[in-house]
């Protein structure tokens, strides 16, 4: 895995609910010029729940077309049993993933050793690198420090950790897992400066000013941590209004991002449906921070 901001991409819908290929297409267009170190699909920035099987694969089908091999391609692999999760896999492989993030499954609620069973048989069908998305406050379920190293032990594939932590959390995780394990956070990009400062590799962020958090880890890993922390401040306004939750992530983040795109949003329901004064403060920040790179290059999709 290269260090650096990823970019989990928003699924975008047309006005009859269906997936958008000319959306989804120049979203990958406009991340892959904002150089960012990686793109991937199917995480909860995607509304991967709301995807069946056939649009899961589809849009892997999608992203790798479009990114064609110019950064690297990861994809959340999702499902409620072993069986799909690995039906998910074989497919992440041929479409040419470089490394898959594994979610627990969304139904029931078991024993930690039950979940470490779950991603072992998982993670034992692939030799692609994997991550876990450890986020029980989305998720409902999460691994402990001792979990994540048992399952360490018995994979030597197991090299990621995608963490949705607050800078001292991360950096316990960090300090854990040691130099050959990487830990990505989330939240947005909340606590990017502290996060970088504790030791964490990276960050999975969805495209809204993922650009922009982009360059402030550029700037901290030139050594001009002030610089970073300045940029870092101009986005927090963003950052908070976007994170108040998954639901408010998904229908203002995806409409800052696409002011800065020149795309349209359609919700797939159920959604959060937008009210006037949060639009508002939607197309306040998008005024704010511009265009996303290249998006001059044409205002709507055909």
């Amino acid at each position: 895995m290269r260090r650096g901001v990823h970019i989990i991409l928003y699924a975008f819908f047309g006005a009859d609910e269906q997936l958008d290929r000319a959306a989804m297409r120049r979203q990958v267009e406009l991340c892959l010029k904002a150089d960012i170190a990686g793109i991937a699909a199917l995480g909860l920035a995607t509304e991967v729940s709301k995807l069946s099987f056939r649009e899961r694969c589809e849009v892997m089908d999608w992203v790798a077309e479009d990114v064609n091999g110019r950064a690297a391609l990861g994809f959340t692999i999702s499902g409620q049993s072993v069986a799909e999760q690995v039906a998910m896999v074989r497919h992440a492989e041929r479409a040419g993933a470089g490394w898959l993030v594994l979610q627990p499954p969304q139904v029931g609620s078991y024993p930690a050793a039950e979940y470490l069973s779950f991603f072992s048989r998982v993670m034992g069908e692939t030799g692609l690198p994997c991550a876990i998305q450890n986020a029980p406050q989305y998720l409902g379920r999460g691994l402990s420090d001792a979990d994540i190293g048992a399952l360490r032990r018995r994979h030597t594939n197991f090299s990621l950790i995608k963490a949705e932590a607050d800078a001292s959390d991360a950096a316990r995780l960090k300090a854990m897992a040691g130099s050959d394990f990487m830990v990505f956070n989330g939240r947005g990009g909340l606590d990017m400066v502290s996060c970088l400062d504790g030791g964490c590799d990276g960050f999975l962020l969805a495209p809204d000013v993922a650009d922009l958090s982009a360059q402030v880890m550029r700037l901290y890993d030139q050594g001009q941590r002030q610089d970073a922390l300045e940029q870092h401040q101009e986005l927090l306004p963003a950052i908070t209004f976007i994170m108040r939750s998954l639901e408010h992530l998904v229908c203002y983040g995806k409409r800052v991002f696409a002011a800065r795109a020149g795309l349209e949003v359609f919700d797939r329901a159920p959604a959060l449906r937008p009210e006037p004064h949060d639009l508002a403060a939607c197309d306040a920040l998008a005024r704010r921070f511009g265009p996303f790179p290249a998006a001059q290059d044409g205002a709507r999709v055909p």
